[in-house]
């Protein structure tokens, strides 16, 4: 989850897992944070030295192992990656016997993927959406797109920090913390947040510890965090992108997603993760696309694109860096309109409605699948773990989220089938469709959100303006772009449009970025103006 009072944070604990093998812990460089530029490029070039044989799988992944132990485990301790995978430098090394062979599995062939852990892994990692209530449960089986992930070669490097059940815990939770996993710190100022709850994919992603990371989102979980962390992310059109396997909140909103340095790599990405699965009947209408082929350095050419005035505002130094990318648009050849998003005060509050009422049903349902020896089976066992486990898991903040869901009603419930229903009608048709008709729209763009704010335990988040909720609640696409810096903290510039639109954001977001080109990579300060 993410936005207003769906989210939130604490401070470190203990992190789970090790790093693997001991000859990668023996050339880390706790003092060294500036990654080599191998680490920092992207798949293509990776996929290329791995072609021309001056770079192996197994290489690459040690390298970033050694840099996880490095950097998010020693010197700034970012707490980004929850756990490695023990078995990665295996993996790769079959990659790298399978290449030898002749045998390719696509441009991810040997390619280190690190995964949020709310995505279920069968294998030696657990699956556990942060929480203590579930350290060391190894589900039972992949989440489809992880299996989609080993058919296209990937080595998956480990699981991502979040915040904790996906940052649907409690109203005044700090984002990026976890039981299990502590604080996930933001790489362009220790003392900022990393935002929710995709906090470790993002954290992990600006400090170049693996090629890719998968984020979820049901609203703002990727495009927020990788906004606040100067990397690219896609929230995918709901049922583009599987949910089995994948640990819920709601059914009606929530999506796993790229998070990457690039567009170009989001691209590939998507492509890996998309597809159909018999087992999420959304997936059925998901068109069949290669989303490399929407890479176009004219892909803003002859585009009308809604500024969406009534979400700048919230931040003044925003509002003028965006307005000097809007620049950036038009000189691209894009036409640009400004409009204001219809309705978006119909949904605010039942949004929550929504989401309380699918949170029990879906979470039990993951539960019964996926983790049927776990020591929890039902809502009402985790919220007793967390009360019996105070300390550990509650030292900031409660669990009235997860107190709400429990005495929800069901999905049969009047009242969330009248919210369901009024969400998706003034989100789609009288939403974000509207504007988009009446203008002649291809997309909308607006500021993503505001810088990183100061981690705060007592309080919680201080969320400012956001753009994340008319596309979670549509179950719309949203792609978001670094798009510069305030005081040296990350911004960006998200683009939104209508369900499947995923090849002309692409496009357009890639020729905001080849032309733009923002994104710097973090250098670790202890607080803004070090």
């Amino acid at each position: 989850m993410e936005r207003r009072d769906f989210v939130r944070m604490g401070v470190a604990g203990t992190v789970s897992g090790t790093v693997a093998g001991t000859s990668v812990l023996a050339h880390a460089a706790p003092s060294r944070t500036a990654p080599a530029a191998i680490l920092e490029a992207g798949v293509h070039a990776q996929g290329q030295a791995m072609r021309a044989g001056k770079l192996t799988a197994h290489e690459l992944a040690s390298r970033y192992l050694a840099r996880i132990a490095a950097v998010d485990r020693a010197g700034p301790r970012l707490r980004s990656v929850i756990e490695t995978n023990p078995d990665a430098l295996e993996i790769a090394r079959e990659r790298d016997r399978e290449r030898k062979g002749g045998k390719l599995r696509g441009p991810l062939h040997g390619i280190p993927v690190l995964l949020k852990d709310n995505i279920a892994t069968a294998d030696k990692m657990s699956t556990t959406a942060g929480s203590l209530a579930l350290d060391g449960v190894k589900a039972r089986r992949d989440a489809h797109i992880v299996a989609r992930l080993r058919n296209a070669g990937a080595v998956i490097l480990g699981k991502t920090n979040l915040s904790e059940w996906a940052n649907m815990r409690s109203t005044r939770s700090t984002s990026g913390w976890s039981g299990r996993g502590g604080l996930t710190r933001n790489p362009y100022a220790l003392d900022r947040n990393t935002s929710g709850s995709s906090s470790g994919s993002a954290s992990a992603m600006a400090a170049s510890l693996a090629t890719l990371a998968v984020g979820t989102e049901t609203d703002g979980s990727i495009v927020s965090p990788a906004s606040t962390c100067g990397i690219v992310g896609i929230k995918p059109t709901l049922g583009l992108v599987s949910r089995s396997g994948i640990i819920p909140i709601a059914h009606s909103q929530d999506t796993a997603g790229p998070m990457t340095r690039s567009v170009a790599d989001a691209a590939l990405l998507l492509a890996a993760l998309a597809g159909a699965d018999p087992q999420d009947g959304a997936t059925a209408r998901a068109p069949a696309i290669n989303y490399a082929n929407a890479l176009r350095k004219d892909g803003l050419r002859g585009k009308r694109i809604g500024v969406a005035r009534d979400f700048f505002g919230g931040h003044d130094g925003v509002n003028a860096l965006i307005e000097k990318e809007l620049g950036v648009l038009r000189a691209q050849g894009a036409v640009l309109v400004d409009v204001t998003v219809p309705n978006t005060d119909k949904y605010g509050a039942s949004e929550l409605t929504v989401l309380l009422h699918e949170f029990r049903p879906d979470l039990e349902a993951w539960l019964a699948a996926y983790a049927p020896h776990a020591p929890v089976k039902t809502m009402a066992d985790i919220i007793a773990f967390n009360l019996r486990n105070a300390a550990r898991e509650m030292p900031f903040f409660g669990q009235e989220h997860l107190i709400a869901a429990q005495a929800a009603g069901g999905l049969q419930a009047r009242d969330y089938v009248k919210a369901l229903a009024n969400n998706q009608r003034y989100s789609r048709d009288k939403g974000i469709d509207q504007v988009l008709r009446a203008y002649k729209l291809d997309a909308l763009v607006a500021p993503t959100g505001g810088p990183a704010w100061l981690t705060d335990t007592v309080n919680g988040d201080h969320y400012g303006a956001s753009f994340s909720s008319p596309a979670a609640v549509a179950g719309y696409p949203h792609i978001t772009v670094p798009a510069g810096f305030i005081h040296g903290l990350p911004v960006g510039l998200s683009f939104v449009g209508t369900a499947w639109s995923e090849p002309a954001l692409i496009g357009m977001a890639y020729a905001y970025e080849q032309a733009s080109r923002r994104r710097r990579a973090p250098t670790y300060r202890a607080r803004v103006g070090t």
